[in-house]
C-alpha cells in the first residue's frame, strides 16, 4: 500500500500523455496557460528508462509541477524500479498506462492488452506503490476488443483497486487491438461517458478522472458534474487556449492570462533552449494552434510552418509570426 494519501494532487483538471506531442518543451507551454493542471509526459517504456539514457527521457523544466511520469511496462520488478527513478527525479506521481493499443505495444505485452490480465496489472501496480512514497495511479480503456461491457470494465476496476491504487484514468472507449491504427482508436470506438459516470456512483471510493471527447470549457464542466476530474488530450493541443479557460473557471479566476503574455514567455523559454542546442522548431510546433479559431490563425500557423525549419536559432520567431498576422 502507498504510504501517503494519493489525493493530495488536484486532479481537476489534467492534460492527457500524447506520444510525440506532449515533450518537455509542449508541457513548458501547457504549464503558462494553466498553472495549475496536472500535466502528464509521453509514455515512457521501462525499457529504455532501464537501458537506455535516463537523463533524455526523465528530463524536464522545473517549472512544469506537478507532474507525472508516465510509464509503459508489465514487469513489475521494471516498474518498481522506474517508479523509484520517478520519485527519486522529482516526479509528483507515476502512472501506469493500460490503454495505448500500438502494435509495438502490444508485441512489449503492455498498454491496452493489459486489460486482458487484472491480476498482472495488481501485481504490477502493488509493486510499484510499495516502491515509493509519491501517488501511483493507472490510465485504462473500458476493454478490449470484445472483453467489453460494463460488468467486464468494473471487473477489471475493482480487481485493479486490490493493488492499493485509488486514481483510475478511464479513457471512456474501448480499444480494437486488430484493425484499427492508434489514431482510429482515439475516434472510432464510441464514447461510453455514462459508463465511466456509473462506475463512479458504484465505487464512490475510487478518484475517477474521465478521458476522450471534451473539447471545451464547457463539455469539462458538464463531465464534472459525474466524476472528480477532466483530463483534455487533443484539444489541448489542437486548441490550447481551452486550458487557459479551464484554468480560470475550474481553477482559479485571477489567473488569466493572455496570448501576448504567451509569446512573450515563450520567446524567452526559446533564447534559453537555444542556447542550450535544441533547434526552435522542436519548441514551435507545439504553438501552432495558439490562435485557433481567432482572426489571424491562419497567418500565424504558415508562418511558422514555413519559417521555423529555416533558422534552428531564431529566437524572433513567435514575434515574427505575430508581427505576420497584423
Amino acid at each position: 500500500m502507498n504510504k501517503i494519501n494519493q489525493n493530495k494532487i488536484n486532479r481537476l483538471l489534467s492534460v492527457a500523455p500524447m506520444m510525440d506531442w506532449t515533450d518537455q518543451h509542449c508541457r513548458y507551454f501547457h504549464r503558462l496557460l494553466a498553472p495549475s493542471a496536472l500535466l502528464y509526459t509521453e509514455m515512457v517504456t521501462t525499457g529504455a528508462i532501464i537501458h537506455g539514457d535516463i537523463d533524455r527521457y526523465l528530463a524536464y523544466n522545473a517549472e512544469e509541477h506537478p507532474l507525472a511520469l508516465q510509464l509503459g511496462g508489465s514487469d513489475p520488478k521494471d516498474l518498481s524500479i522506474c517508479a523509484r527513478f520517478a520519485e527519486e527525479r522529482g516526479y509528483d506521481e507515476v502512472n501506469l498506462n493500460v490503454g495505448c493499443p500500438s502494435d509495438r505495444v502490444q508485441k512489449g505485452r503492455f498498454g491496452a492488452c493489459l486489460m486482458l490480465e487484472p491480476a498482472l496489472v495488481k501485481d504490477c501496480l502493488s509493486a510499484m506503490l510499495d516502491a515509493v512514497d509519491i501517488p501511483v495511479t493507472i490510465k485504462t480503456r473500458l476493454g478490449v476488443d470484445d472483453h467489453y461491457s460494463y460488468a467486464y470494465m468494473s471487473d477489471f476496476v475493482g480487481s485493479v483497486a486490490e493493488s492499493g491504487c485509488s486514481v483510475f484514468i478511464m479513457h471512456a472507449r474501448k480499444a480494437v487491438l486488430a484493425g484499427l491504427s492508434p489514431k482510429q482508436n482515439r475516434d472510432v470506438p464510441p464514447l461510453h461517458h455514462d459508463w465511466v459516470y456509473r462506475l463512479k456512483e458504484q465505487m464512490p471510493q475510487l478518484e475517477i478522472i474521465i478521458n476522450g471527447g471534451i473539447d471545451s470549457l464547457e463539455s469539462a464542466q458538464a463531465q464534472l458534474q459525474y466524476v472528480d476530474g477532466v483530463m483534455l488530450g487533443r484539444a489541448a493541443y489542437h486548441t490550447p487556449w481551452v486550458l487557459a479557460e479551464c484554468q480560470q473557471v475550474l481553477l482559479d479566476q485571477d489567473s488569466a492570462v493572455d496570448r501576448e503574455f504567451i509569446i512573450e514567455q515563450m520567446s524567452e523559454y526559446i533564447q534559453t533552449q537555444v542556447r542550450n542546442g535544441v533547434a526552435v522548431k522542436h519548441i514551435s510546433r507545439h504553438v501552432l494552434g495558439l490562435f485557433q479559431g481567432m482572426p489571424g490563425a491562419r497567418a500565424w500557423r504558415r508562418y511558422l510552418s514555413e519559417n521555423a525549419w529555416r533558422n534552428d536559432d531564431n529566437t524572433e520567431l513567435l514575434l515574427q509570426a505575430r508581427a505576420a498576422m497584423q
